[in-house]
């Protein structure tokens, strides 16, 4: 059976082309630098958004018309699967990515959950076999329960804190039946509402101690993903502990985890931390810590996570610098962590939607790798920063130079010249590369 019978599998027909089902820049076999586009992206397609996501908001009840339901909560779960590889195969996406309760009902304990997975990913299993589409990432969802109400690792219960442990061991167990490259720790309930009842320092150390226990569980089976955390400053705590990129990488670096952990950057969640998704990039690039990444975007307009499909050029070209830069981003990809608006709620506004977030990236990539080619920031840099190059700048960088050296030079060169950045100048000169 086909869930989308009108539309065949969309290809690239340039930017003239009027079928709306069609790519008008993301060309995967083009060649970009001497690499695929397909390899520079590593597109990955997310199960919850795609699949899960209802069309409801605060204000209004779910609007989505999807074909897939069933009689039964586990046979809604299989028709999933086969909807959701054929939209994967409909994109050319190589790649997906789940929590593990957007594949199977929770049902009525643990251990039923538990089967629940395994007789799901038995069949994922096989229609990754049948089409050769990979898995990029999994996480568990210790969010949504009522029973992370105060959090999951840093939970104040103990036997929340065990339930926890016992997903992330099955989300590893999964993985490694999956072939996952990479798996995610976003803590969507790892914060506090106030500190008058919370010990700060005990519930971070919790994170920290489940996060060892996965790694040595991923080494006692044989699988090492690349484990990546995921900031996000607020919703839907108050006070979240990974805040922003600086913020996860010192708790990285506090409890010794940067040999095993890179961040997984959301732009949304950039947005929502008063930061631009370029600047987390950077961040997480001069900590050799850029791991993957979730394309999305947020409105100017709105003040919380909206998840919306990416169509910014302007914000894609500058990211996809910072992964040019970075000189790639496997075993990482680029997951769309993004949901259709309220009033495009027909099947195929799955795969439009999709495919405009694809193009948007596509295009990016290309004024990216332009602007790499000419050496437009590498130029701009190298003129601003010139008094670094030689005499007293020359000294200062190689570290022959103190404070007492500095001073006496300071008092007999007391008159800086100031220089212009020419701000405005070179915001300009870039729209030139997203024409």
């Amino acid at each position: 059976m086909s869930y989308f019978p009108k539309v065949e599998k969309i290809r690239y027909e340039g930017p003239t082309t009027e079928n709306m089902f069609a790519f008008r820049h993301y060309n995967p076999e083009e060649l970009v630098m001497g690499k695929k586009m397909k390899d520079h992206l590593r597109f990955a397609i997310a199960y919850w958004h795609t699949m899960t996501q209802d069309g409801s908001d605060p204000f209004g009840n779910p609007v989505n018309q999807r074909t897939w339901f069933a009689d039964t909560p586990m046979q809604t779960a299989k028709n999933r699967v086969e909807a959701f590889f054929e939209i994967c195969e409909k994109l050319g996406a190589e790649y997906f990515c789940f929590h593990d309760i957007d594949i199977a009902p929770e049902g009525d304990s643990l251990e039923e959950f538990f089967a629940n997975i395994d007789e799901i990913t038995d069949l994922i299993k096989e229609k990754m076999d049948q089409t050769g589409i990979k898995l990029l990432w999994n996480t568990a969802n210790m969010f949504s329960n009522p029973r992370y109400i105060n959090g999951a690792a840093s939970t104040n219960n103990a036997d929340v804190y065990a339930y926890a442990a016992a997903q992330v061991k099955k989300g590893l167990d999964i993985s490694k039946k999956l072939g996952g490259e990479n798996y995610v720790f976003w803590g969507g309930r790892e914060g506090y509402e106030t500190l008058l009842n919370t010990d700060m320092k005990f519930e971070q150390d919790n994170i920290a101690r489940l996060f060892k226990m996965a790694i040595a569980y991923g080494e006692k089976i044989g699988h090492k993903p690349q484990f990546l955390l995921e900031p996000k400053p607020k919703e839907p705590s108050k006070h979240q502990y990974d805040f922003d990129a600086a913020t996860t990488m010192a708790f990285i670096q506090h409890y010794g985890l940067e040999g095993d952990f890179k961040l997984n950057l959301e732009a949304n969640h950039a947005t929502l931390a008063g930061h631009t998704f370029e600047h987390e990039i950077a961040v997480a690039r001069s900590y050799n810590a850029l791991g993957s990444l979730d394309a999305n975007q947020g409105d100017v307009l709105l003040g919380w996570d909206t998840d919306e499909f990416p169509t910014n050029i302007f914000d894609t070209t500058l990211a996809l610098y910072e992964v040019l830069e970075n000189g790639g981003i496997a075993p990482g990809g680029i997951n769309f962590d993004s949901k259709v608006r309220r009033s495009s709620f027909e099947m195929e506004d799955l795969l439009l939607a999709h495919i405009a977030g694809m193009d948007t990236y596509a295009r990016g990539l290309k004024a990216a790798a332009k602007l790499k080619e000419d050496r437009f920031f590498d130029n701009l840099k190298e003129e601003r920063y010139a008094t670094f190059k030689e005499g007293i700048g020359a000294k200062i960088v190689n570290d022959e130079e103190d404070l007492e050296s500095l001073t006496d030079y300071a008092l007999g060169h007391d008159h800086v010249k100031l220089e212009s950045s020419h701000i405005e100048y070179v915001k300009s000169r870039l729209n030139d590369y997203l024409v």
